[in-house]
């Protein structure tokens, strides 16, 4: 069975003493996890190493970056690299979230360097897609996040793709007052592995661990998660509160 996965987006929020707070309740109430699934943190970088002492010697549990840059090292103020998160036992990368592609206009070349650079080096990439809320009411939401597989993500090799964990966020559904239905992100997640599997083959595709970001909750995870195509989910504000990120972690399949 594909890894089932919960990972949690901090973004731009908590002191320190907050964040250490809530990773200390959520390793209390979440428990064991099967051997299928795991809970991932992507914390701001200066929590990076607290919240890898906390998770040390939990079973299924991981730190991610929030950010990486796409060189290995050099006169980049600012940047991290992959080779600092491997020093301070950090070894997964969200890659491309929607708030970089639209605060910091990062596009697809660049963030086909990062994924590679991530992929050189044993950090797993987090790789997120998705499509604004123009694109989705002129029905080219298909067309155009197989354009950013395509041009991220397509010239990897099939044993490469299958080190990737792809994150679809329905932009045009987060704080836009429209919900996205558990039907429509399987529907995404559906498309999103067809393509995986014309390019690499089904058994490949079949591999792939494909998160779903719009507004998971405590209240709709189960749903969503029990969505063939849907493996988890990369999850913002409810990643803030413990029970939420728990009953989030337990509704994995």
């Amino acid at each position: 069975m594909r890894k089932q996965i919960a990972a949690a987006n901090w973004k731009m929020n908590l002191t320190i003493t907050e964040g250490e707070t809530l990773l200390d309740n959520i390793i209390k109430g979440a428990g064991e996890m099967s051997g299928n699934q795991k809970a991932v943190f992507a914390v701001p970088a200066p929590y990076l190493t607290m919240a890898a002492g906390k998770i040390a010697g939990q079973n299924n549990m991981f730190v991610a970056a929030q950010n990486i840059y796409s060189k290995k090292s050099g006169a980049f103020t600012g940047e991290v690299s992959v080779a600092m998160l491997q020093s301070i036992g950090v070894d997964h990368a969200i890659i491309g979230h929607s708030e970089r592609r639209e605060y910091f206009n990062e596009n697809n070349q660049f963030l086909s360097d990062k994924v590679k650079v991530c992929l050189e080096e044993q950090i797993t990439p987090i790789f997120c897609c998705g499509e604004a809320l123009p694109i989705r009411e002129v029905d080219q939401q298909n067309s155009f996040v197989q354009r950013q597989l395509e041009e991220s993500l397509f010239d990897l090799s099939a044993e490469q793709i299958q080190k990737v964990v792809i994150a679809y966020e329905p932009i045009w559904a987060i704080g836009t007052g429209k919900t996205a239905s558990s039907e429509q992100a399987q529907e995404m997640h559906a498309h999103i592995r067809s393509q995986l599997a014309a390019k690499y083959g089904q058994d490949v595709a079949n591999n792939i661990s494909i998160l779903y970001g719009g507004s998971v909750k405590a209240s709709n995870a189960k749903e969503i998660f029990g969505k063939p195509d849907v493996d988890g989910g990369l999850v913002g504000g409810s990643s803030l509160i413990a029970d939420e990120f728990v009953a989030i972690i337990k509704a994995l399949k």
